[in-house]
Order: structure tokens, then sequence, then C-alpha cells
């Protein structure tokens, strides 16, 4: 196969991609926001990240 039909296909698949536009199922995404947002209502993301390196700030002190 040539480089310009190779070209081609590839030039065909990728106007494919940037055009296509799926549905959007917008409850399926609100309920999966939902739930993330219950998950970690109450909780600190970065609260085991902090005791780590605040513990190497303090042995730093030396």
């Amino acid at each position: 196969m040539g480089r310009g039909r190779q070209k081609a296909k590839h030039t065909k698949v990728a106007r494919e991609l940037k055009y296509f536009s799926p549905d959007t199922n917008y409850s399926a995404l609100e309920r999966e926001l939902a739930s993330e947002s219950e998950k970690h209502s109450g909780e600190d993301p970065w609260a085991e990240y902090a005791d780590k390196y605040n513990a190497d700030e303090d042995n730093d002190d030396d």
C-alpha cells in the first residue's frame, strides 16, 4: 500500500474521531458526581500526606 493511500486512511479516521460527538447521558453523569461528592464529603483528601510531610519537616530541624 502506498503512502498516499495510508495517509488518506489515517486522515479519514482522524476526521471521524474529531467530529464524533456521542450523546451525553446527563442523568448518569449527575449520579456519578453525586456519589463521588458523598464519598469525600467530610474527609480531607490531603490529610494522609500532611502527616507524612509534617513529620519530615520536624526531622529536618536537627
